[in-house]
């Protein structure tokens, strides 16, 4: 019995070593996604090849084929059509880092998943959750390509809600390989332990989801750079450009001014859901497992929405936005984590 424990130990922590590269590398990915975004590099390779294109151009001959293939499209027509072979070398290397990281996450993914289904080192119960996210990991490569190809060819950019669906699976993926380390880990059983009603930490997650899904579309509508002002959005709470009746219309998510005003008053819904989830469990003392958790929520969250002012202080600046995206991954894995404490599975 003893050492079938052992065994048993021994293939949790290979199977969670593995989960917690693959969270690593997908959070690089969203960080090195943003960036791309952030600096105006995501049409930058203009093809989708998917094993041809792990080898980056080699000499002087490949950049210039690559340079005329983006030549082609109206972004360089349009925008940056003074931009010279090394600038392009700058766009092309943040594109390229992005994809490459999709690629490693897809084959460190798949390997080793067919190594512990093959030697049954995974629980039957688990599997099916485990071939989905890989599934997910598939989709979201066509689904970046699918994002691109929306920039090749009558605009000068992706489209904003294919970039918003991006990175909402993006997280998506992040959140169910963390939730299934979390599982194996913490393999005690709590059910006799008071809980919030669970709802309200799922809620709160889901807000946060639904926040960075807006966050992508004001990223890709370039929101960020109007109204550089808080708490007003020039002289007034809402913006003076729009109707109000528009809030509540398709349009609303096409016009930058609307969708940073909805962005801006999501975060408010969220912080006062947290404030309240705080007076439940700091009021009585049944729910002190959850309080440790739910402060340091309480502090990166406060963070993030200091970082989002300043974003929009600055026009978006790139150091600053990016720092904003990188918030958004530490307040997702933090209400993860409270999700899972409040849970009966942990």
């Amino acid at each position: 019995m003893y050492i079938n424990l052992m065994i048993s130990k021994n293939k949790n922590f290979y199977i969670k070593l593995w989960l917690l590269l693959i969270t690593f590398l997908v959070a690089l990915t969203i960080l090195i996604g943003g960036l791309t975004r952030l600096t105006d590099s995501g049409l930058s390779i203009t093809r989708w090849d998917l094993f041809s294109g792990i080898i980056p151009p080699l000499n002087t001959e490949d950049w210039k084929k690559y340079f005329s293939l983006y030549k082609e499209i109206p972004e360089y027509k349009l925008l940056n059509f003074a931009m010279t072979l090394e600038e392009f070398k700058v766009i092309y290397w943040w594109e390229f880092a992005h994809r490459l990281l999709g690629r490693i996450i897809g084959l460190f993914y798949l390997i080793p998943l067919i190594y512990f289904t093959w030697n049954k080192m995974i629980k039957k119960e688990n599997l099916i959750s485990f071939y989905m996210i890989f599934i997910l990991i598939f989709f979201q490569g066509v689904m970046g390509w699918y994002m691109v190809k929306s920039g090749l060819v009558d605009k000068t950019d992706v489209s904003h809600y294919r970039l918003s669906l991006h990175l909402t699976l993006a997280f998506i993926i992040y959140i169910l390989l963390l939730w299934n380390f979390l599982k194996i880990h913490n393999q005690k059983d709590l059910s006799s332990i008071n809980n919030l009603p669970s709802f309200l930490p799922v809620i709160f997650l889901t807000s946060i989801i639904l926040q960075i899904s807006l966050g992508a579309l004001v990223s890709g509508l370039d929101a960020g750079q109007i109204y550089r002002s808080w708490p007003l959005m020039g002289d007034n709470y809402f913006p003076n450009d729009s109707t109000f009746h528009e809030l509540f219309t398709l349009k609303s998510l096409e016009t930058p001014s609307l969708v940073q005003f909805m962005h801006r008053n999501v975060a408010y819904f969220i912080l006062f859901l947290l404030i309240y989830i705080c007076f439940l469990i700091f009021r009585n003392n049944k729910f002190y497992h959850l309080k440790k958790i739910t402060l340091l929520i309480f502090v990166i969250l406060l963070f993030q929405i200091f970082l989002g002012i300043l974003t929009i202080l600055s026009g978006a600046q790139i150091i600053i936005a990016s720092m904003h995206q990188v918030g958004s991954i530490f307040l997702v894995t933090v209400s993860l984590i409270l999700v899972f404490k409040n849970s009966k599975i942990s």
